[in-house]
């Protein structure tokens, strides 16, 4: 029953949008930070639905797995944070998490465990973007006070660039080719205003 469960996993999910957790032994806390971290990411590839793989826990103390409560408890967070649309438990050992767009981290209310990025005051900080990607991120800032209602948007624009980088910029992360996947994440951000 389990080679057949496995075999439908990997028809539904493939490798490209499953997480598995539970062949890294990981601690809880290397299992939430790589979880965070491969999530966010698939959200700004627009991935859908993924399935996180955490185990039973049947070697844990008590056959209480630590890793897959810490998981639960970080895709509940995501969750009010927009980067989870919705979880749902797949099998004892596993869920299945549907990503929610990039335009709901801006969206996300705001709390005090999980402060949403603070943009910067200083424009300077765009300067170091390639101008292909600064007038991505305009474009974006432009179509984020369309949809809310503002209709002389350019005085805002500079403000709601930063915004948008602090957020965008946040769930792309650190790494080698970067703006590559800011640009990425943009582009997927316009997307989804045209979808609107």
């Amino acid at each position: 029953m389990r080679a057949v469960q496995s075999a439908l996993d990997e028809a539904r999910f493939g490798p490209g949008r499953t997480l598995n957790l539970r062949s890294m032994l990981p601690t809880a806390a290397q299992a939430t930070a790589r979880a965070e971290s491969w999530l966010r990411g698939k959200q700004a590839e627009r991935a859908g639905e993924v399935l996180v793989i955490t185990g039973r826990g049947n070697r844990s103390v008590a056959g209480v797995s630590v890793v897959r409560q810490s998981v639960g408890a970080l895709l509940a967070s995501l969750r009010r944070r927009g980067v989870v649309r919705a979880i749902q438990e797949h099998t004892p050992g596993s869920f299945v998490v549907e990503l929610a767009p990039l335009s709901a981290l801006r969206e996300a209310p705001m709390r005090r465990r999980h402060p949403v990025p603070v943009p910067t005051a200083d424009p300077i900080a765009l300067a170091g973007l390639s101008r292909t990607t600064r007038a991505l991120l305009r474009t974006v800032a432009l179509r984020a006070l369309e949809s809310l209602g503002v209709r002389d948007p350019e005085p805002f624009v500079e403000h709601e660039m930063l915004a948008q980088f602090a957020h965008i910029g946040a769930s792309v992360g650190e790494g080698p080719q970067r703006e590559e996947r800011l640009r990425g994440a943009l582009r997927t951000v316009l997307d989804e205003f045209e979808k609107r």
